[in-house]
């Protein structure tokens, strides 16, 4: 029986992971739930899951959960703070840690699990968008198990052959034959939109992803292509490439969640529902398989898959990644920082939809020489850039 814990439980990852465990209590219990501030809704899967421990990222929503949970007659401990939320990543107990929380509030909690030596099921992106070189040294140093639950990645750790799944993160694509890795996007809900009406998105708009249910800041990165940028980003780290060995390909249909080209001609695509149950199931059960309650795709049904090249007027945040991807971790760092400040700020009305990229361009070009590997480094140009990103706001 492995213990799992869940960080980002009340979030779309969080949520579709608590179902796939549901399907398989005879192979999994949680250990703990954790969410920022989202009382109500950590609560109701505390009643359904009954774990050991809880933690709320906001202490005073922990008080209150904690509350409500004495008043149902349930014992579980509820924790607080990122203190709280480091505490169960790094629980003893823990086998399996699911880093779903969105943004860098995930970054220390995820570390620690790693530090800890367990089995990463990562879907917080920032962890590698920050801290890439450190994050990859620790898992080798603590002997921790890292499994991508992005579609994208967890597509294309299916596709590679089986050696080099198991060779480690240092492993060289050219020595298991493989010429490129093809990462695929829907190219979000603005594929087709007239470039003219960008100024006129709302985030309504914006957040109503064609394919996929997500929280509002990633979906709003996936109408930007921030999403793929960051994956781009991540799949140099998860799979110890360069740059030029990465295509981004847009397939509206997601469909083809990713694929793997071979220097003999072949590619390898996983194909599946547009169901994030899909990739955790996969992760929870590596290198075994078990059923998830994503119902199996019809072919009979498919539209025609079509594919295509990002244009870089619609999608620059995805332009602005690659070259922060080039100049090195502070870049990288710098721009995540930047876009969750412009995110929020569009989220709020309070900026438009395409001055969003506006306000990452020119943090990226402030900031693109900084150098950061250290994590107390990292964790200052998070901040500082994001004080800068503030002061634009007012600006544009």
């Amino acid at each position: 029986m492995k213990q799992v814990v869940v960080l980002g439980a009340t979030g779309s990852i969080g949520c579709s992971t608590l179902s796939v465990l549901a399907a398989h209590p005879e192979k999994f219990a949680v250990l703990a739930l954790t969410a920022a501030t989202g009382v109500d809704k950590l609560f109701e899967q505390c009643l359904t899951v009954n774990p050991r421990f809880a933690a709320m990222q906001d202490p005073v929503a922990a008080l209150q959960l904690a509350n409500k949970l004495k008043d149902a007659g349930r014992a579980t401990e509820v924790l607080s703070g990122t203190e709280g939320l480091v505490a169960l990543a790094a629980h003893p107990e823990a086998d399996i840690v699911m880093a779903a929380i969105v943004g860098a509030a995930g970054l220390l909690p995820t570390l620690a699990a790693v530090e800890q030596g367990k089995t990463v099921l990562l879907a917080n992106k920032e962890a590698l968008v920050m801290t890439g070189e450190l994050f990859m040294q620790k898992v080798a140093i603590h002997g921790a198990t890292l499994l991508p639950i992005d579609s994208e990645h967890n597509a294309i750790f299916q596709c590679l052959p089986l050696p080099m799944q198991q060779a480690g993160h240092n492993a060289q694509l050219p020595d298991y034959g493989i010429a490129r890795l093809l990462l695929t996007g829907s190219g979000g809900p603005f594929l087709q939109r007239p470039l003219a009406s960008f100024e006129q998105i709302t985030v309504a708009e914006a957040v109503a992803h064609p394919n996929w249910q997500m929280g509002q800041k990633i979906s709003v990165d996936s109408a930007t292509m921030m999403n793929k940028g960051l994956e781009f980003i991540e799949a140099r780290w998860l799979f110890n490439c360069n740059a030029n060995d990465i295509q981004v390909v847009i397939h509206p249909q997601s469909i083809i969640h990713s694929m793997v080209q071979y220097t003999d001609g072949s590619v390898l695509a996983q194909l599946g529902q547009p169901d994030m149950r899909t990739p955790i199931a996969h992760a929870l059960a590596f290198p075994e398989r078990i059923s998830s309650p994503v119902k199996p795709l019809d072919f009979f049904s498919l539209q025609a898959f079509t594919f295509s090249e990002p244009e870089a007027a619609r999608y620059p945040n995805l332009y602005l990644a690659m070259a922060a991807s080039a100049a090195g971790q502070g870049a990288t760092t710098a721009l995540n920082a930047a876009n969750e400040v412009a995110v929020a700020a569009f989220l709020a009305e309070q900026i438009p939809f395409t001055a969003i990229s506006k306000v990452n361009e020119q943090c990226l070009n402030r900031f693109l020489s900084y150098q950061a590997s250290a994590l107390d480094d990292i964790l200052a140009l998070d901040a500082e850039t994001r004080a800068y990103a503030r002061q634009l706001l007012g600006t544009l």
